[in-house]
């Protein structure tokens, strides 16, 4: 008798993407991209850092962004509101021109669109301005972008964010650079150390804001912050590369309280 064909039996389709039976999971499979060398550089220097200067301009801007980064400042945001474009445009070229040879990092303040066109490291965001995620198609997958947050909701946010490289938590007190805002107060900062350590692997930075001077920084650490942001212990002190150095050593765990002046 003549043997009866076999027949054959359907093949599953297997999803688009999808790996086939058996195989090791990261198999010939691609890995996360990998960062640009001047991301990683960036990204580096940002792991790095822990004081933070906010600033207005200022006469020989550059020099003394410089100075101040040297002194052991990490990072130097330009923040002037009210400029055109042209001039906060060259300041944020002079800027990135003093802090680059010292090894810091530049930054400007809510203007993508300026960031796009200069060669600035870093655009911080406040949560009325351009989302993260718009903001990173203006300016492009290499600068580092900071969020302001003042909740515990803005706060989780930030850190579940993809787009956001660090974020700023605050203000802790009631300061003039930002009028009307309440103080969040130090519990804030208790839960974001919880969420997001200081310095641990995986952790994302982030910096503590609004009245932090040499009189506060103890309170504030003692919260397990060890990243700050000061606009006027540096910008108003009388030799601020000084204040800076100081402030710098005693984030680092060295030297004692120093006056802001």
């Amino acid at each position: 008798m003549a043997e009866q064909p076999v027949a054959e039996q359907p093949v599953a389709e297997r999803p688009v993407g999808a790996r086939p039976v058996g195989a090791r999971i990261g198999a010939g499979q691609p890995g996360p991209p990998q960062p640009s060398p001047a991301r990683a550089a960036r990204l580096s220097r940002l792991a790095r850092a822990r004081l933070y200067l906010c600033t207005e301009r200022r006469e020989n801007f550059g020099e003394f962004a410089g100075l101040v980064v040297t002194a052991g400042v990490d990072i130097v945001q330009l923040r002037h509101k009210g400029l055109e474009w042209r001039p906060e445009r060259a300041l944020l070229d002079e800027l990135a021109a003093g802090v680059a040879p010292a090894g810091g990092l530049s930054a400007a303040n809510d203007r993508a669109d300026l960031v796009s066109a200069s060669g600035v490291d870093v655009l911080h965001l406040g949560q009325d301005d351009i989302p993260p995620a718009l903001a990173r198609r203006f300016v492009g997958a290499d600068v580092l972008l900071g969020l302001s947050t003042h909740d515990p909701a803005q706060l989780r946010a930030a850190i579940a964010d993809p787009d956001v490289d660090y974020f700023c938590v605050g203000p802790v007190w009631p300061t003039p650079t930002k009028p009307g805002r309440p103080g969040v107060g130090l519990g804030l900062l208790r839960e974001a150390a919880a969420l997001a350590p200081p310095f641990a692997d995986g952790a994302k930075p982030w910096f503590v804001t609004g009245g932090v001077s040499p009189e506060t920084l103890d309170d504030v650490q003692a919260t397990g912050a060890r990243r700050i942001v000061v606009v006027r212990a540096i910008t108003g002190a009388a030799n601020p590369a000084a204040v800076a150095g100081a402030l710098a050593r005693r984030l680092a765990g060295q030297g004692p309280q120093v006056a802001g002046s």
